[in-house]
Formats: structure tokens, sequence, C-alpha cells
């Protein structure tokens, strides 16, 4: 006789079946498989963690080291996000080592990214009061942007008030009135554009002339030396030829006590000229401006 099939035991084990299948995929893709051990931290952020969403990730220098297990307020602070972190073990979780949250790319996904963590840093580990060991964090860019640009706001309106309190009514007038008289200068320094070329031509003509009498005032003044020296040599002949004819002649006794002194005068005085004109070239010389505006006044000292 033929013996007939329960197709209700039938399907219940295929059920059975499927979901095992489907169950035994999930667990090899959720890496359960390797048989990684978790160890859990906790931490607590303190600005808006929008977008991370539960299982996401959680890297370490940018390496997928585990995922977020629980997104919670945290208990008795309402300002605080609890959140916590199931790590692989071996992970090099310091004493230093931060939590930054992070974006990823352009489509808002939000992760939890461990960064810092120095070499001879301690291993983290929780403290007495603690369930978990406890993880610093650090602020995200979109929270120090934010900071920035509330920051630069800020300036920018502090900027404005103090410029509006500067600007008042008497300050514009005078403001005004500064631009206007730049306006009438600027329109009298065109009109005589001309004139001012002619002053500017006319000055670099003298500066041209006073640097040529620089250049001839020291020959001049040896030239000048020259002729001292040759009256000098001339009184001393004088002076010589006097002496010898004194016995003889009457005449060259008196025109040698009328004369020599005029004579030697003469040469004194042309000796003084020499002087006063080689220290006007050397005056010339350091300062050409001297011949416009003469002679500077001297310093006095102190006392004075």
């Amino acid at each position: 006789m033929e013996e007939k099939v329960n197709f209700t035991i039938v399907g219940i084990f295929v059920l059975v079946l499927s979901a095992g299948f489907i169950g035994g995929v999930l667990w090899f893709s959720s890496g359960k498989s390797h048989l990684k051990i978790y160890d859990v931290y906790q931490t607590y952020m303190s600005e808006s963690v929008s977008g991370l969403n539960l299982n996401a990730p959680v890297r370490y220098h940018g390496v997928e080291v585990g995922r977020v297990q629980k997104i919670a307020l945290a208990p008795g602070n309402t300002e605080q996000v609890q959140l916590t972190l199931d790590i692989e073990r071996g992970t090099p979780v310091k004493v230093d080592t931060v939590a930054i949250l992070q974006t990823q790319g352009l489509t808002g996904l939000a992760f939890l990214d461990l960064a810092g963590g120095s070499r001879d840093s301690p291993p983290l580990k929780k403290l007495a009061n603690e369930k978990y060991p406890v993880i610093k964090t650090g602020r995200s860019l979109i929270t120090r942007l934010d900071s920035a640009v509330t920051d630069l706001l800020k300036n920018l309106n502090q900027t404005s008030e103090n410029f509006n309190a500067l600007m008042d009514k008497d300050n514009q007038r005078k403001v005004k009135n500064t631009l206007t008289d730049i306006e009438t200068l600027s329109h009298t320094l065109a009109a005589r554009s001309a004139t001012i070329d002619a002053t500017l031509a006319n000055a670099s003509r003298t500066m041209e002339s006073t640097a040529r009498l620089a250049n001839e005032l020291p020959l001049l003044a040896q030239r000048v030396q020259r002729s001292a020296d040759s009256f000098d040599r001339m009184t001393n002949e004088l002076a010589r030829a006097g002496s010898n004819a004194n016995s003889t002649l009457n005449s060259t006794q008196q025109f040698t006590n009328e004369t020599l002194p005029e004579v030697q005068q003469l040469v004194v005085e042309l000796r003084s000229l020499t002087g006063s004109l080689q220290h006007f070239s050397d005056d010339l010389e350091k300062n050409p401006s001297i011949l416009l505006y003469g002679k500077p006044a001297a310093q006095r000292g102190p006392g004075e």
C-alpha cells in the first residue's frame, strides 16, 4: 500500500532549514566565523551624534576595529550621549586615545575614529566606579568649523558696531570735508603741472651746476695755495735782498721796511682765503644743498 506524505511536516522542515541557512549566512557575514573577541568600551559625546547609527564602524587611524553597540543619553546628564563600543581585543586603546565623530564622504554616514595613543602611553583600563573603560572624546570637524564660523561672525558684528560708533555724523562730515580738500588739491596740482615740471627742471640744473662747482673748488683752492706759496717765496727773497743791501742802499731799506709787512700780510690773508675755500669745498661736497638753503644752524650744546 502506498504511504501518504505529510506535506505540513515537509513544509516546516523546509522553513527551518531555510532559516538556518539564512542565519548561517548572516553569521558568516558578520565576522563571527573568525571567532574574534571584542572588548567593550564607552565614550561620552557632548555634541550631536546625528547620522551615527547602531553597528556604525569604529576605526583606528582609518582601520575598522569595531562597531557601535549602543547609543543612549548619558545617565544623569542629558547634555551628553553615551556610546557603547565593541572593539577588537588587541587594538591599542591607550590612556591618551580620543574618539572623534567623523562623516564619511558625501553620504553623511557617521562613524567613530580613534586617534592619538602614543607608543609610551599605558593601556586604557576601567576605573573602580565605571562599568567599562571610558575613552576620551575630541571635537569633530563640523563642531570646530561651527565654532570658528560663530567666532568670525561675532568678530564681524563687533567690528561693524565699532565702525558705526566711530562714523557718527560729526566724523562723517569731517571725512567728507577731507575728501573735498583732497579733490581740490588734486585739481590744483593738475592745473599747475607745467609750473611744477619747470621748477623740477630748474632744480635739476641747479644741482648739476652745484656739482660742477663742487668739483672745481678744490682746483681753485690749489691754485690759490700755489699763489700764496709763490708770494711767500718772493717775500723771503726780498727779505734776503734787503738784508744784503742794507749797508749800501738806504732807499732799499726804506722799501723793505714799508713794503715787506704789507706783502707778508697779503700772504697771510691768501693763506686764510685758501683755508676758507678748502673748508667750503668740503662742506659743499658733503651737502650740495647749502648753495640753495644756506648752511644749517649749528646744534646747541648742553646748557646753551
